[in-house]
């Protein structure tokens, strides 16, 4: 008896996992939102392949990479655009149109930087 006494004193109990609980909402992602997202994405990766090529050839950028980068300024400004009225949805998850609206800023800096640094 005294075995079995000592056996449930020293059980350790572990915490249950909260998975079990459902969470029922009605957000969703907007489809504006993962849009954005995707322009970003989509011109962040342009520019950074133009500038790698650039880099490749010696500093010497050739003109499908000037208008490759031309492109994503439209994409950037599109995004971003599109990431702002996403965002001022109810109601949404707002992980992709946060993630539009700072890959189309960053994107149209640096195409900014690029152009200043190429009138130096």
């Amino acid at each position: 008896m005294e075995e079995q006494r000592k056996e449930k004193k020293f059980r350790i109990r572990l915490p249950r996992r909260r998975r079990e609980r459902y969470v029922f909402t009605d957000k969703k992602h907007p489809e504006k939102g993962v849009l954005s997202a995707a322009l970003g994405l989509l011109s962040v990766c342009t520019i950074a392949y133009s500038i790698y090529l650039s880099f490749e050839n010696g500093g010497q950028a050739e003109v499908k990479y000037a208008a490759a980068v031309l492109f994503c300024i439209v994409y950037s400004v599109a995004g971003l655009i599109l990431g702002i009225i996403s965002r001022t949805e109810r109601d949404i998850f707002t992980f992709f149109p946060n993630v539009g609206i700072v890959l189309n800023v960053l994107s149209l800096i640096c195409m900014g930087v690029l152009i200043f640094l190429a009138f130096m």
